[in-house]
């Protein structure tokens, strides 16, 4: 999973469930956040080391996109990770937000419990996912390139993706 994550230039971290709310106060400190959005199902343990100068921005239904582009950082769960593909699949739950806060801010950082939401490869995946919720498949940051195959980062979504694998 994590050689597939970094093969498509996600940045990846592995920690266990103790060490998980000091790296992500590392992570969003090293990126020079003041602003982290986490949709209102990422547990408060996750954000309980954050820098005091670091402001929680919630999500409301009426956030534009403007208003999002605004947030330096985003904070969520994943559905699943497909180890063979390094594809993140997010599903709309509650600690993943709507799919709009993932594609806005241009950090993502997405918190993967390796054992309970890891499988080996797509087929896997497909009878474990809800294909009536709004299903977001993330292969690395957003990455297009022009007609020279110059690859520009960014341009559909996040230019970071720090993806932490939380392991017991």
């Amino acid at each position: 999973m994590a050689e597939n994550l970094a093969d498509y230039r996600a940045l990846v971290h592995r920690t266990d469930e103790e060490g998980l709310p000091g790296l992500v106060a590392t992570l969003l400190a090293t990126r020079g956040s003041t602003t982290v959005l986490a949709p209102p199902g990422v547990p408060a343990a996750w954000l309980a080391a954050l820098d005091p100068g670091i402001t929680r921005v919630e999500d409301s239904p009426g956030s534009t996109a403007r208003e999002l582009d605004g947030v330096d950082s985003v904070i969520t769960g994943c559905a699943l990770a497909v180890a063979e593909t390094g594809t993140l699949v997010l599903d709309g739950s509650a600690d993943q937000g709507r799919r709009r806060v993932t594609l806005v801010p241009d950090h993502h950082i997405c918190v993967v419990r390796v054992a309970d939401q890891v499988v080996g490869s797509v087929p896997q995946a497909m009878p474990r996912l809800d294909p009536t919720r709004p299903l977001t498949w993330i292969s690395g940051p957003s990455a297009t390139s022009d007609i020279e195959l110059d690859r520009v980062e960014g341009v559909h979504g996040p230019r970071t993706l720090e993806v932490v694998l939380v392991e017991d």
